[in-house]
């Protein structure tokens, strides 16, 4: 693996790089005040965010290259089969960190986007991937009663078999893209019954009249993205909008499928807390040489002001993060198993992420708490990737459950 960034990727990043810095950065203030306004600024950047949002680096100042691609692209095929390939997972991660760079409320609140997509690209079938794909998918799990317990949730989809359709009822919250997005990807259990293998999702179009918007949250950062909460109330949806098998399956058959979907999305909220602390970082920085703070990197931490030597110990914790997502996307481009590796990735980058911005407030002092700066922003901003996706605690669970050869059942 290297850690380099591969060539191939290189106008990717620079042109993620320059839309953070001219478009999400001078607006990032903006619509932290305006909560709830969509951002118009992000519609004049539709071509590269479609190109982001796909984890295509051919989308961009490139050609050819097929969106959703786990490693290889098309009309590029690598001689060798068995080779080496960087894909659309890292170019994702890479790109998503820039973006992130310059605001990730912003970066959630890109067109076309979504978690909804990376579980249609996922499972679905060729049929449903010509339909739903590239289009504005959110997705729909938690519950009132089901927050980190996926498995415990209560919307029920009842199959119609005379209209053929599924009837869908139950109530969604923290919705991200909601109420912006085309398509909702529901999460709903055929058979209470029958527990996580009877877990399936399905595809809602945001227009269906038994889809009802609650409301939005109000939240402590990220407020460019709305976050919504519905009701489904006796929904209907064809029985071919449900992703993948109808068929009530085992557990280990059935929901480790549906849960596939995360493996490849926990890098990139890894990916946005690393943005944002790379932000924060190189701001602090900014602001500790202002104030004729030296950082000496050649020598060691107890020679330093404490200041200095806190910076570096937060900045070896920065690039450590870096390295675990980017393993986990180069494993998920490789075609090798990273479920341990995705979460150790978002475990680690949510985590280090809050740390690193809220100690950088405390250095910073009253500069860092005002709202002069962005640091106070940023350490609101950064809260929520320790806990969407998979709380700290279920990402531990999920590796110890994986290292120890453990079910659910064994390791609560």
């Amino acid at each position: 693996m290297s850690l380099e960034v591969p060539k191939k990727f290189g106008a990717l990043v620079y042109q993620a790089n320059q839309a953070a810095e001219h478009v999400f950065r001078p607006n990032s203030r903006k619509y932290d005040r305006a909560e709830h306004e969509y951002p118009k600024e992000l519609d004049a950047l539709a071509a590269l965010l479609d190109g982001i949002a796909a984890g295509d680096p051919g989308a961009i100042g490139g050609a050819g290259a097929t969106a959703g691609s786990n490693g290889s692209v098309s009309g590029a095929a690598p001689k060798d089969p068995n080779a080496i390939k960087n894909g659309g997972n890292l170019a994702s991660v890479l790109a998503v960190t820039e973006m992130s760079w310059g605001d990730v409320g912003l970066l959630l609140t890109m067109p076309r986007q979504g978690l909804g997509q990376a579980a249609i690209a996922a499972v679905a079938t060729p049929e449903q991937l010509e339909r739903f794909g590239g289009r504005w998918a959110a997705m729909a799990i938690t519950e009132p009663e089901a927050g980190s317990d996926s498995a415990a949730i209560r919307t029920t989809a009842t199959f119609d078999e005379e209209a053929g359709e599924y009837v869908i009822n139950g109530e969604k919250i923290y919705v991200t893209s909601g109420d912006r997005a085309e398509l909702i990807v529901v999460w709903a259990t055929l058979d209470r019954s029958k527990g996580r293998g009877a877990i399936k999702s399905f595809v809602v179009e945001r227009d269906n009249p038994g889809l009802h918007l609650d409301r939005l949250e109000e939240k402590l950062g990220c407020k460019a993205s709305d976050t919504a909460n519905f009701s489904l109330v006796d929904c209907r949806v064809p029985k071919e909008n449900l992703l993948g098998s109808p068929e009530i399956q085992t557990a280990r058959e059935g929901f480790s499928g549906v849960m596939k979907t995360f493996d490849n999305t926990r890098p990139l909220v890894a990916a946005m807390s690393i943005g944002v602390a790379k932000a924060a970082l190189q701001r602090a920085r900014e602001l500790f040489t202002d104030a004729g703070l030296e950082i000496d990197y050649d020598a060691p931490l107890h020679a330093q002001s404490a200041a200095a030597a806190e910076f570096i110990e937060l900045e070896a914790e920065w690039e450590a993060a870096r390295l675990l997502a980017l393993r986990a996307a180069w494993m998920a481009d490789n075609k090798k198993p990273n479920t341990v590796e995705a979460s150790m990735s978002k475990a680690k980058a949510g985590r280090v992420a809050t740390d690193i911005c809220l100690r950088l407030v405390k250095l910073a002092g009253a500069v860092g708490y005002a709202e002069e700066e962005l640091l106070e922003k940023w350490a609101r901003d950064v809260k929520i990737l320790d806990i969407f996706e998979g709380t700290q605690q279920i990402q531990q669970l999920v590796v110890a459950r994986n290292l120890l050869h453990k079910s659910s059942a064994d390791l609560k």
